[in-house]
This record gives structure tokens, sequence and C-alpha cells, in this order.
């Protein structure tokens, strides 16, 4: 959706590597974004995207506006059933409406451009699978290609959303990826466990200040996304909360 950073541009980066020629997308979505969210605010410094991804080796920029890829009388919705009715797509987060939304432009973009691969990080996994998931229930044909998640310094999963952080809560939002790493710990060192002992210690973690608020902390099955009933690998950890007006996402795979 624009705004790029140094995990998008290493998207590029693989796809440049491994493929004869590379086609980016820049499209702020506005289905996949629900009434009360940023869409207006979202950032969009489309003359700097473009000037990176040049600059970076892309070879053709697919940019269109909402128009085009939502014409009058459009009527069609990609749904994913299952994969989107937890973590950010429970009733309590975001809800499975968003994911209808990336599902329908991922399908749509995918029909435009007919790739043979595409890529995506997995910052937002969740996102990723439900993609994966409608690329081969509905056999479009193209290989769905996983890049690991990019981080700051301190540990901070880079995000488009991070620039709306104060510094105050910039200082803060690392937080959110030591507090998993304590689930993680409990994950790779102890036996027998519910999972309510893994996420207690990761809400804990966080609870430690009181400028973060907590939307969910999840330990789930990494194919099915559905919670686990006991705490064992494979699994992912996977949380959301909200610094400030921030809303920020990470997840760790535990294999």
């Amino acid at each position: 959706m624009g705004a790029l950073h140094a995990g998008h541009l290493s998207l590029v980066t693989r796809s440049v590597r491994e493929n004869d020629r590379t086609i980016a997308s820049v499209f702020v979505n506005p289905t996949q974004f629900g009434p009360t969210e940023d869409f207006s605010r979202y950032p969009r410094p489309f003359a700097r995207d473009r000037r990176m991804l040049i600059d970076a080796g892309v070879d053709a920029l697919f940019a269109p506006p909402p128009a085009v890829m939502y014409p009058e009388g459009f009527e069609t919705t990609v749904t994913v059933a299952g994969l989107t009715d937890t973590l950010c797509g429970a009733p309590s987060s975001r809800g499975p409406a968003h994911f209808a939304g990336v599902a329908t432009v991922v399908a749509k973009l995918f029909g435009i451009v007919r790739p043979d691969r595409a890529y995506f990080g997995l910052k937002d996994f969740q996102q990723v699978r439900v993609i994966e998931q409608m690329t081969a229930d509905l056999n479009l044909g193209v290989r769905v290609v996983r890049c690991p998640t990019v981080r700051e310094g301190d540990g901070l999963a880079m995000s488009s959303r991070n620039a709306y952080l104060s510094v105050e809560d910039r200082a803060l939002a690392p937080r959110l990826h030591v507090s998993l790493q304590q689930g993680v710990k409990l994950l790779l060192f102890k036996r027998n466990m519910s999972p309510k002992t893994v996420t207690g210690a990761v809400r804990n973690a966080l609870a430690s200040t009181k400028r973060i608020e907590i939307e969910y902390v999840e330990l789930v099955h990494p194919i099915s996304l559905q919670a686990l009933k006991v705490a064992r690998r494979p699994a992912l950890l996977a949380a959301a909360v909200r610094i400030g007006k921030t809303r920020l996402i990470d997840n760790v795979l535990v294999t």
C-alpha cells in the first residue's frame, strides 16, 4: 500500500534476484479499512515510493486509482472462510471484512498482472495464509513466496504505520517483540503447558506499561490459525496492540 520501507524493498530485491521481470503494485486499498480506521490519513508519498522502486530495479509499477480497481457496478467479494475469523479477523479486532478486502484486491491484482510468483512479508502472517489459501483454492497458478519480517535494530517490525508513533510511543514499541520472546522461551524450554501460560507471559510483559493497550495475544496453529489446545510446536505466537493511536502487530513462528 505504499509508504515503502526496507521491509518492502527486501521483497523487491528478492524478486529481482529470482525473476526476469519484477512488477510492483502501489494501491491504498479502501476495502480493507474499517469505518473507524485510518484510510484517510494513511501515508501516500507516491513520488518517493516510485523513486525507491526504480532504484531497487523494478521493471514496472502498477498504481491504479480506486475507480479502476472498483468501477461502478463492481459486485464481487472474495472471502476465505476459517482463516479470517481469528486474530485480526476476530469481531473484537478488525473483523473478517478486512481480509475480504485483502483477498479481493489481491485476486484482482493477480488477474491483471498474471505473475508467476508473488512475494509477501511474514509480519502479517495471517494475510499471507489467506492469500496462500485463496490462491490454491481458486487455482490461480501463482506461487506465493514467504519472506521474513524485517526489523529495526531494536526489534520493532518495520511497518508504514510506525510513522504515526510519537517519540515517546516509538520508544515503547519494541516491547511488543520483546514480550513475544517471553512466550517463545516457554515454548522452546517448557513442556506440558496450557496456551494460557504462554499468552499470559506475553500479556504480563506487555502490561508493564499502561500506555500499551492489548488487543489480542494468541497461540495458534500456523496452518489453520485456530487456537491451540496444548502449547506445543509448531505454533504461531501473534499479538496486536495499540500504543497511543497506532495499531501494531507482530508474530513469531516457533517450529
